[in-house]
């Protein structure tokens, strides 16, 4: 398998990332066997770091540093929240032009954390298409640009 890069220079190389493909290793999905990070290390013969994280259902564009030295100037600038990062989500229902969800996690260990994200509806659409009882199907487009927060 060949991940498909999008962007590269002698610093950073940003990968679309297949849904159902893990970033790395985690003892959270033991039945993976192919990760991001060992396919781009593989298909660049080289050690790369990944800068951030999507989840494994999830596709879009993941940046890898390429040394250790912007791998570190990268978490800096992820941590100080300097990246902008905004995604397209396709939801069921007709959703409200603008609105910030405040709704903290349960991690794992049972903790809460902070997850503030804010999204605008981009479209919306009805299809003639009957769904649970309804006669017709409502999908919207968001534009999502979490806030706070490191899952889902």
């Amino acid at each position: 398998m060949n991940l498909e890069i999008v962007y590269q220079d002698e610093y950073l190389v940003a990968i679309n990332k297949p849904n159902g493909l893990l970033v790395h290793r985690t003892k959270m999905a033991n039945d993976a066997t192919e990760f991001a990070l060992q396919i781009l290390r593989d298909q660049l013969g080289r050690k790369v770091y990944p800068a951030h994280r999507i989840d494994r259902k999830t596709s879009g564009l993941l940046l890898f540093s390429l040394d250790e030295n912007t791998d570190s100037l990268m978490q800096q600038q992820f941590s100080e929240g300097k990246v902008d990062k905004r995604y397209l989500a396709i939801v069921r229902g007709f959703t409200p032009d603008e609105e910030v969800i405040d709704y903290p996690l349960k991690k794992e260990n049972g903790k809460l954390q902070e997850a503030v994200t804010k999204y605008k509806t981009v479209d919306k659409i009805e299809l003639e298409i009957p769904f649970m009882g309804h006669p017709t199907s409502r999908y919207s487009m968001l534009e999502v640009e979490p806030l706070s927060g490191r899952m889902h």
